[in-house]
């Protein structure tokens, strides 16, 4: 059943520490005026008035018609990094075996192999601390895998989807998981068993939650709906086309929420639809501003959500070459699942055009013109603990922007407790994730960005260590240690493996027993699954790995390979973690974690 969003009153900007949080309240002025060009100044009284040649436009003026993407680039200079030559502005150094890392690259495409580098996929296997229970061929996506998981009447039920796809596995016995329901294409050496179009796709799964509703007495998934960011629009200054159908999206931009009677699509109700346009809530498919909700939404089934997104096209300042949009964060009332209510916007200082103090902090970012970099969120606020069990603080990762802590005592009115940022890392994203699971106990965070160039075009992603137990004054403590190479590995850098090298995301929202104390993996691309014992967060090892072999051309398009690990799940209460990989899934166990359950749980996820 549909209920038709209210209209809501919007909080009053406020700040905190020494840098402003918007709430926004207010449209912002508006920008078609101010794209056709400065205003020319009044002459001289003894000098004679000039009239401009028809057709004449203002000195700095962009060549492009959308208003804000014109705003954007009259706002900043073209600091795009210069590409780099193998071999000799990076690459292998033959004295050390080691991997001279770029210092920044732009954003490609395409492979960028270097001397040194293997000329075939590596086929082995590397292990430490570490079994593999079962492997499941083709279960997925060779870009991308959402998961989750719910038990129904005594079975455990893996969801694998993206836009295109959505796999259900009875996985109740992980080493003898079968798929239940498949939808979308199957992939082989010659692509996808079924055509794909990002352009025109609108009914899809992409990132959700699950989580018990009191309130229903029924699980309830709460799905994001965003415009795509692959295969839509590659240059964003070069595709007003692109950039016209993204403004006027052919999909919903915000989240629907569905109760769900059975695992099976077919055995959910929809129960509401919402657009994170909060400005305009009955605004038609094709006419809602901002980016809709990305990622999975932050929500444990109670009063509270909070999604990443932008709300409106205002929400501009970002160098992404395929992306319009800076998402800041948004609180929603869910008492009533069926009728979510909006509560509040989170921006921090230097999303929003058209906002002097926002467009002043956003020029002093060393990454302000670089046309490269992601700023803004990938995914909703961290809770080490829910607001509704009596968290406060959560924490943010905005990409280039930097990383946040906020009060959310009072979700109406949160407020920025305090930010830390580190030197410019380009190509690839920036402050992607946090992982929070250690912080009730030691007040420490973990925070990434990942690789989008393939064969180590960019410069390596750490993981910091950030010390957060005064939250008004982050720091950075300590990085996670980098994967070492296996001994009788047939290279001494992951980089030589080719594809893509370096951290992922690490605990994902929804994962049956919430986390592990002590103990953290992260998915790691060509280097596998990393475990890290944490149970010092400032003296952080690596205490287990599994790095499966990769695919090669007679299994996928050369063009999807090198991916290796790139999503984990991970089911604590039966100590199992689920691998996804370019061409499948693993079920992996460790004694770190303790004796895999191969069989139902004790306790049906999500809790009761």
């Amino acid at each position: 059943m549909h209920h038709p969003q209210r209209r809501h009153r919007h909080t009053a900007l406020t700040r905190g520490c020494a840098l402003a949080i918007a709430l926004m309240s207010t449209a912002l002025l508006p920008l078609a005026a101010r794209a056709a060009g400065a205003e020319s100044a009044a002459p001289a009284a003894a000098t004679p008035a000039v009239t401009p040649n028809a057709g004449q436009v203002s000195p700095g003026t962009p060549n492009v018609k959308d208003p804000y993407l014109a705003g954007w680039l009259r706002l900043t200079p073209d600091r795009r990094p210069t590409a780099l030559k193998a071999g000799v502005d990076y690459g292998m150094d033959p004295a050390t075996g080691e991997f001279i890392w770029p210092k920044a690259t732009p954003e490609v495409h395409n492979g960028q192999r270097f001397p040194g580098e293997m000329t075939t996929w590596d086929k082995n296997t590397y292990s430490k601390n570490v079994k593999v229970l079962a492997f499941y061929p083709g279960v997925g996506s060779p870009f991308h895998a959402w998961n989750n998981i719910i038990d129904f009447e005594g079975k455990r039920y893996l969801y694998i989807h993206d836009r295109d796809y959505l796999r259900i596995m009875d996985v109740t016995d992980p080493a003898h998981g079968k798929v239940v329901y498949s939808q979308g294409g199957v992939w082989g050496p010659k692509g996808s068993s079924e055509k794909y179009d990002p352009n025109t796709v609108q009914d899809y799964l992409g990132g959700a939650t699950i989580a018990w509703s009191k309130k229903l007495g029924k699980p309830v998934m709460v799905a994001s709906y965003e415009i795509g960011r692959y295969g839509l629009m590659q240059e964003k200054v070069e595709q007003p086309d692109k950039v016209a159908a993204q403004r006027h999206y052919n999909s919903l931009k915000g989240f629907k929420v569905f109760v769900m009677d059975g695992p099976l699509p077919s055995q959910w109700r929809l129960l509401a639809t919402r657009t994170t346009d909060t400005q305009h809530p009955d605004a038609p498919v094709g006419q809602q501003q901002g980016s809709g909700s990305l990622d999975a939404p932050e929500y444990y089934g109670g009063k509270y959500m909070i999604v990443a997104s932008a709300p409106d096209d205002s929400y501009a300042l970002t160098e992404y070459p395929n992306y319009l949009y800076s998402p800041g964060y948004q609180v929603w009332d869910m008492s009533d699942p069926a009728n979510p209510t909006f509560v509040s916007q989170v921006a921090v200082p230097g999303q929003i055009l058209g906002n002097a103090e926002h467009e002043q902090t956003y020029l002093m970012n060393p990454r302000a013109g670089n046309r490269t970099s992601w700023m803004g969120a990938r995914n909703p606020i961290f809770l080490p603990k829910s607001l509704e069990a009596g968290g406060k603080i959560g924490f943010g990762a905005m990409g280039g922007l930097g990383f946040y802590a906020f009060d959310l005592s009072n979700p109406a009115r949160p407020k920025m407790l305090g930010n830390v940022n580190t030197p410019p890392s380009y190509a690839g994203t920036e402050f992607d994730n946090a992982d929070v699971s250690q912080y009730e106990r030691t007040g420490y965070v973990f925070t990434n960005g990942y690789p989008m160039n393939r064969d180590c075009y960019e410069p390596y992603k750490d993981i910091f260590v950030v010390d957060a137990r005064d939250p008004a004054r982050l720091k950075v403590a300590a990085k996670l240690p980098r994967p070492e190479v296996p001994a009788g590995a047939p290279f001494t850098s992951f980089c030589q493996r080719g594809g893509n090298f370096g951290p992922k995301r690490a605990n994902a929202i929804g994962q049956p027993g919430g986390w592990r104390q002590g103990i953290v993996p992260y998915s790691f691309y060509n280097a596998g699954v990393q475990i890290y014992d944490v149970k010092n967060p400032a003296q952080p090892t690596i205490a287990g790995y599994f790095i499966p072999p990769l695919a090669d051309e007679t299994q996928l398009p050369s063009y999807t390979l090198g991916k290796g690990v790139f999503a984990i799940y991970t089911e604590y209460d039966r100590n199992i973690i689920w691998a996804f990989t370019e061409d499948g899934a693993y079920a992996l166990s460790t004694p770190l974690l303790g004796e895999p359950v191969l069989g139902a749980p004790a306790k049906p996820w999500p809790r009761r």
